[in-house]
């Protein structure tokens, strides 16, 4: 893995659930990754597990009004209902997947994360999991679904490596390693 690398995860600061947002985050910094949290406010990051129980805390790094997105090798999209619900509805969330993908760079989501993905007109052509209740929405949004622990899917020009829930994190780490792998050696970072 690289040691420049840098990831960037978005999230509401309330409803987000807690392992699908620190496993990722706790994985990648091991690895020497850069990882930014931006929230809506600078307020504790309040996660939830399974959507019910309340989770850790976690203190974002940015807002999501004053990340810049171009600096970021991975967009990590992690789910919880309340958390992936509201999320879609900011314009700054909106525009920060956008400019992702439109610059070629791979974005992880997983759970309800995929919602966004429809708000900001990108799931369309791409083939992706989620939380089974996404399943229309996304197809709708012109998105092949699958019921697959790891889909990774490069159409349309950018790396999409989506998972379903909490307990296909596993699966979705090894999809973002590889994801961060392929942009390290696209870049030429080390």
């Amino acid at each position: 893995m690289t040691h420049h690398a840098k990831a960037l995860a978005i999230v509401m600061n309330h409803g987000v659930e807690q392992d699908e947002l620190l496993v990722p985050v706790h994985h990648l910094r091991e690895q020497g990754v850069q990882v930014d949290i931006a929230a809506p406010e600078r307020d504790p990051i309040r996660t939830l597990v399974r959507d019910k129980e309340p989770g850790e805390t976690v203190d974002p790094t940015h807002t999501l009004d004053e990340v810049d997105p171009t600096g970021y090798d991975l967009l990590l999209i992690p789910g919880g209902t309340l958390n992936a619900d509201a999320l879609r509805l900011r314009q700054s969330a909106v525009d920060t997947v956008l400019a992702f993908t439109t610059a070629g760079r791979p974005v992880a989501a997983i759970c309800h994360g995929p919602w966004l993905l429809a708000e900001a007109g990108v799931a369309y052509g791409k083939r992706l999991t989620s939380f089974p209740s996404l399943r229309t929405d996304l197809a709708n949004a012109g998105a092949t679904w699958a019921d697959e622990p790891l889909v990774q899917d490069d159409a349309n020009g950018w790396r999409l490596v989506t998972s379903r829930n909490p307990d296909d994190l596993e699966h979705f780490l090894r999809g973002v390693d590889a994801a961060l792998r392929e942009r390290a050696e696209a870049v030429g970072l080390r």
